[in-house]
C-alpha cells in the first residue's frame, strides 16, 4: 500500500481519537454550549413571543428589569430582553460571514503562495505583510468607513482585515504539506497540480484552518460590536450589541442594565467561541492523534 493510501486509511480512527479528545474536554463542551445557546436564540427569534426590538413605549423610558422586561428598557422605552436577542442575529451573522469573507480568500491565495512559488508566493507575501503592517481594527475601522456604514459592509471590512492570518497560515501549512512522503508519492505516479491541491493539501491543512476560523469569529465579533458602537456597523433602529453599549454609555449612573446585558452577551459569546477553539486545537494537534 502506498503512503497516500496509508495515510488516507488512517483518517477514520484520527478522526475518532479527536472526537474523543473533544468529548472528554469540559472547557470545549462549555464553550460549546454556550455558542449553541447564542445560535438558538438567534435563529429563532421571530417565533419567540417577545416585543418588536423597535417598538417604543414613552411610559417605559429607562425601567429596571421586572415582570413585563425581563431586563429592562432603554433610553426610549424598547425592551432590551427583545433588542438582545435580534441583536444576537447581527453580531453572530457578522462573526460567521466575515470570517467566511476571510477564509474564502486567504485560503486560495495562501495555497497558491505556498505551492506555486516564485515570484506568485513573493507577491502575495509582500501584499500581506502590507496588510499586517497595520492593526486588525484599526484596519476594520478604516475599510467600513471608507465602505460606508451598514452591517454588510461591516463584514465585509472585518473579512478583508482577517484575510491576511488565513493567508500566512495556509501558505505555512501547505509549504508544510509539500515535505511530506505521500505527497511526494502522488507527484511520482502523475497526480496533477488541481488533483494534488484538492485531494491532499487542502484535507490537511483544514483542521488548523478550522480552528483559526472558531477564535477569528471571536475577534470578528468583538471587532462588528466595536464598528457599530462607533457608528459604522448594523444602523439603527436595528438592535446590535454595540449599539446598544453606544447608546448605554450615556445612562450608566442612572440605568446600568442597558450597559450590563450586552457587555454579559458579547462576554460570552467570545468566551464560547474561544474555548470551542482552544478545545478543537487540542483534539486536532496531529502530536497527539
Amino acid at each position: 500500500m502506498s503512503a497516500a493510501a496509508t495515510d488516507i486509511a488512517t483518517l477514520p480512527k484520527r478522526e475518532n481519537r479527536a472526537w474523543k479528545k473533544l468529548r472528554a474536554n469540559p472547557a470545549a463542551l462549555f464553550g460549546f454550549v454556550l455558542v449553541a445557546f447564542f445560535i438558538i436564540i438567534a435563529v429563532a427569534a421571530p417565533i419567540l413571543p417577545i416585543d418588536s426590538p423597535i417598538k417604543t413605549s414613552w411610559s417605559a423610558i429607562r425601567k429596571a428589569p421586572s415582570a413585563a422586561h425581563w431586563l429592562g428598557t432603554d433610553d426610549i422605552g424598547r425592551d432590551i430582553l427583545s433588542r438582545m436577542i435580534w441583536g444576537a442575529r447581527a453580531s453572530l451573522l457578522a462573526g460567521v460571514i466575515s470570517v467566511a469573507i476571510a477564509v474564502a480568500l486567504g485560503v486560495p491565495l495562501g495555497v497558491a503562495a505556498g505551492y506555486l512559488r516564485g515570484w506568485t508566493d513573493a507577491a502575495i507575501s509582500r501584499m500581506t505583510e502590507a496588510l499586517l503592517a497595520a492593526p486588525f481594527l484599526i484596519l476594520a475601522i478604516a475599510l467600513a468607513a471608507f465602505l460606508g456604514p451598514s452591517l454588510s459592509n461591516a463584514m465585509i471590512a472585518i473579512g478583508l482585515s482577517a484575510m491576511p492570518v488565513f493567508i500566512r497560515l495556509a501558505r505555512a501549512q501547505t509549504m508544510d504539506v509539500l515535505t511530506e512522503d505521500y505527497v511526494e508519492s502522488a507527484h511520482a505516479v502523475g497526480v496533477g497540480p488541481g488533483a494534488l491541491v484538492w485531494r491532499y493539501i487542502l484535507p490537511n491543512i483544514f483542521p488548523p484552518i478550522l480552528v483559526q476560523a472558531t477564535l477569528t469569529i471571536a475577534t470578528a465579533i468583538i471587532a462588528e460590536a466595536s464598528l457599530s458602537f462607533l457608528g459604522l456597523g448594523q444602523q439603527p433602529p436595528a438592535p446590535s450589541w454595540g449599539s446598544m453599549l453606544n447608546v448605554a454609555k450615556n445612562f450608566l449612573d442612572q440605568a446600568p442594565w442597558m450597559a450590563l446585558w450586552p457587555g454579559l452577551a458579547i462576554f460570552l459569546v467570545v468566551l464560547g467561541f474561544n474555548l470551542v477553539g482552544d478545545g478543537l486545537r487540542d483534539a486536532l494537534d496531529p502530536r497527539d492523534i
